[in-house]
């Protein structure tokens, strides 16, 4: 089996096993993956579970969520297309307003280019499953966004690109 699972330090084996939507909750102990909407229709269900993770889908409302999030070890933000930005959206909801600490990892389509802008966003994990991206990091090969022109998720960065003449009194005053 292939480890890969990408975070600061390298790849990693998957330890999550998705549970589908239809299969039956598991007897065994181990480490499982629940879609939102199977967790929300029914959370006392995985009460017996000691540690579950969620699998949030574009389109997702993560804010249903809040009342749960320290039960879950993992977040994983499915990425089903390379232009479909809602994960980014769900990634700063879950770390921004609702304060989520654990692992936050991208799954799906993801590729070299936007592992800098998901990090910004809060992603510490990545499943890759596109080989040029995996070589690409497997060789130290992460481009960086010299500047970025919105806000980040990430306090110790300055927000140069933020528009920042538009805070101060003296730019307003043009």
């Amino acid at each position: 089996m292939q480890a890969d699972i990408y975070k600061e330090n390298g790849f990693f084996l998957d330890e999550w096993q998705l549970l589908e939507d239809e299969q039956a909750l598991p007897t065994e102990p181990g480490r499982f993956l629940v879609s939102l909407e199977r967790f929300v229709a029914a959370p006392e269900a995985f009460a017996s579970l000691p540690e579950i993770a969620i699998l949030v889908r574009a389109g997702d409302d993560v804010t249903v969520l809040a009342p749960h999030l320290d039960r879950f070890t993992m977040v994983a933000i499915e990425f089903a297309a390379f232009s479909d930005g809602r994960g980014y959206s769900s990634a700063r909801l879950l770390r921004q307003r609702l304060c989520y600490h654990g692992e936050l990892r991208a799954v799906g389509d993801v590729l070299l280019d936007q592992i800098p802008l998901m990090r910004r966003c809060g992603f510490d994990a990545f499943k890759v499953v596109h080989e040029p991206t995996r070589r690409a990091l497997e060789t130290g090969h992460l481009a960086e966004v010299p500047l970025y022109l919105q806000p980040a998720a990430r306090p110790d960065e300055q927000p140069a690109g933020a528009r920042a003449w538009a805070r101060s009194p003296a730019g307003l005053a043009r």
